[in-house]
């Protein structure tokens, strides 16, 4: 349908088909870089923009699920909104979600971009960050573009120096998530925190 209303007067079905053989799915296609899309023979720029848009339109979508209530009591839908923004990535990226005293967002902040097996943390930014949107409490989350969430012992060490970085600020970190393609984990539900 998207392709549709982007490349007009055309049979579109090819171009999708093109789009799930090269990224594996729809949802590959709409999260892939708009460098890529343009390769696809037929899609074009308004093709490409358009998928982009659906891409940002769903992210927002996922965030107001999320927005205004306490997160810890919608985990199912704080999960969802985590995985549509980081399960595709092919470079690891640390996120901080920043919360009041209720627990709801206040902000979502990216932190950090690596590469495919590393994303530095730097405890000290972090908790700037924190004190700067009077936050009260932290959630760490975190990337494995392997597709496999295990935490590494540097994921669990560098969660660990967070945590006592940030309590000695009276600043709760609720938990670490790590997302993989369709999986995650908690390092709090692992019994790692």
């Amino acid at each position: 349908m998207v392709l549709f209303l982007a490349v007009p007067r055309r049979d579109t079905k090819p171009i999708a088909r093109a789009l799930v053989r090269r990224f594996g799915s729809y949802a590959g296609a709409i999260a892939a870089p708009i460098g890529e899309l343009r390769g696809v023979e037929g899609l074009g720029e308004a093709g490409a923009a358009a998928l982009k848009i659906v891409q940002a339109a769903a992210l927002r979508l996922a965030k107001a699920e999320i927005a205004y209530r306490p997160v810890l009591n919608h985990w199912d839908r704080l999960i969802e909104y985590l995985t549509a923004v980081l399960a595709r990535e092919r470079v690891e990226q640390a996120r901080a979600l920043f919360l009041d005293q209720r627990n709801r967002l206040i902000a979502d902040e990216v932190q950090s971009v690596g590469t495919v097996n590393h994303t530095p943390l730097y405890p000290r930014e972090l908790i700037r960050r924190a004190l700067e949107h009077h936050a009260t409490a932290i959630i760490l989350v975190h990337n494995h573009p392997s597709g496999d969430p295990t935490p590494s012992p540097e994921d669990v060490a560098m969660t660990r120096e967070i945590k006592q970085a940030a309590s000695t600020l009276s600043i709760v970190l609720h938990d670490h998530v790590i997302v993989g393609n369709g999986k995650w984990v908690s390092l709090k539900r692992l019994g790692l925190l």
